[in-house]
């Protein structure tokens, strides 16, 4: 029996008019299922059980900043203010250093005075939480972090960097003016590589408290997400100074926004930048001959107050109401009271900055709106400032705080 050929061809044409029905039925359903089933499925638990989710991103850096803005409910309640923070603990590294160390990584890149993957070294000085930034933006971007650092700092923060990988070198606690102080001691590390035409790799010194991107990445990061997520309308800002990379970039940002923003400053006991910004003299008590007990700044405080004025500092000066000067004391009980009431565990500068919220907020009055920053978590400070705070009792009070 001879084959039916057109039969055949027919066949065929019926297959493949079939599957292409089928293929574009399949795609409909996915295009259905992606443009209206799941974003309807992502609203529904949005609003019931999921809070904004982020995009899939690529690497850890991709992560930094964009950090949640919260209102610390017992100090509004107490004040019949709104007090927000900025939670710069939720970047990758734990604090705002996150922003300035990849802010200082990538414009040496873009200097070619780094090169990922070919033994470069970044060294810096600093008193924990920088390093610890510039540790795992090292690791993750083909680098090593060189860290100098006062032999006091906290044991958290040295066993952090030691599990990072970062080459420690501890020095003892020492004035700016001495050679060997944590920070020189950074300067000549990175020279020392770059003057040897024997190595082949290249160093940076990162220079935090001088470097111009630390308060820039401040004005074009931090400020404009807290005016955002304040719907434009804050009153005051306020935050500690360690670099003052944090007070003057956002400070400058939100003063360009609204004039009348307070910008005011925190400062801790034995730091010399309160007497400057308010009476113009770079002065503490403890700098009396004898009296102090460490060579930076007399207090518990890690991380903020100073004694010299850095570059950052200077740019933050034009836009600062005020300082508040914060006793040990008084930032303890804030510790205390911020994880009892409110189930905040944060670090030391956090609490300075509260203490300096609360008393803002009893000096202008009901009403203000109020943003401070939350630098890192208490977990940085267990061996030391932690230790202190413990023993407060737990029915500590707002009153109790500001007696001192």
């Amino acid at each position: 029996m001879p084959i039916n050929w057109n039969w055949n061809w027919n066949w065929k044409l019926v297959l493949q008019s079939s599957i292409s029905i089928v293929s574009a039925l399949l795609l409909i359903q996915q295009l259905h299922h992606e443009l209206i089933v799941v974003p309807s499925r992502r609203n529904k638990k949005s609003s019931k059980d999921l809070t904004l989710l982020s995009p899939r991103t690529r690497g850890i850096e991709s992560q930094i900043g964009n950090t949640p803005l919260i209102e610390i409910k017992s100090l509004s309640k107490i004040t019949g203010c709104k007090i927000y923070a900025k939670l710069e603990l939720a970047n990758p590294g734990g604090s705002a250093k996150d922003r300035v160390a990849l802010a200082i990584i990538r414009h040496n890149e873009q200097m070619g005075n780094l090169t990922p993957y070919h033994g470069d070294i970044i060294f810096e000085g600093t008193s924990g939480s920088t390093g610890i930034s510039f540790a795992i933006l090292a690791n993750a971007l083909g680098y090593t972090a060189h860290i100098c650092l006062p032999d006091d700092t906290s044991p958290e923060k040295l066993s952090l960097l030691r599990a990072l990988g970062a080459e420690l070198e501890p020095v003892k606690p020492a004035s700016i003016v001495d050679p060997n102080q944590y920070t020189n001691a950074a300067r000549k590390g990175s020279d020392r590589i770059n003057n040897d035409p024997e190595d082949p790799r290249h160093a940076i010194f990162a220079d935090q408290f001088e470097n111009d991107y630390n308060w820039r990445i401040h004005y074009e990061t931090t400020g404009p997400e807290i005016w955002q997520q304040m719907d434009e309308n804050v009153d005051v800002f306020i935050n500690g100074s360690g670099t003052g990379g944090t007070i003057a970039g956002v400070g400058k940002y939100l003063h360009e926004q609204n004039s009348q923003v307070k910008i005011i400053l925190a400062d801790p006991q034995g730091s010399g930048l309160a007497n400057r910004v308010n009476y113009g003299v770079m002065y503490d008590t403890v700098e009396k001959e004898g009296t102090r007990r460490r060579h930076q700044v007399d207090t518990l405080v890690e991380g903020i107050g100073l004694n010299r004025l850095t570059w950052n500092f200077k740019q933050a000066e034009p836009y600062l109401h005020e300082a508040i000067r914060v006793s040990d004391d008084q930032a303890l009980k804030m510790a205390k009271y911020l994880c009892i009431n409110d189930g905040l565990f944060w670090g030391s500068s956090a609490a300075i900055n509260c203490v300096a919220a609360i008393q803002t907020a009893l000096k202008y009055g009901p009403g203000q709106r109020i943003v401070v920053v939350a630098c890192d978590s208490g977990a940085r400070h267990l061996s030391k400032f932690w230790k202190q705070a413990s023993d407060i009792p737990n029915d500590i009070t707002i009153n109790d705080i500001l007696e001192n």
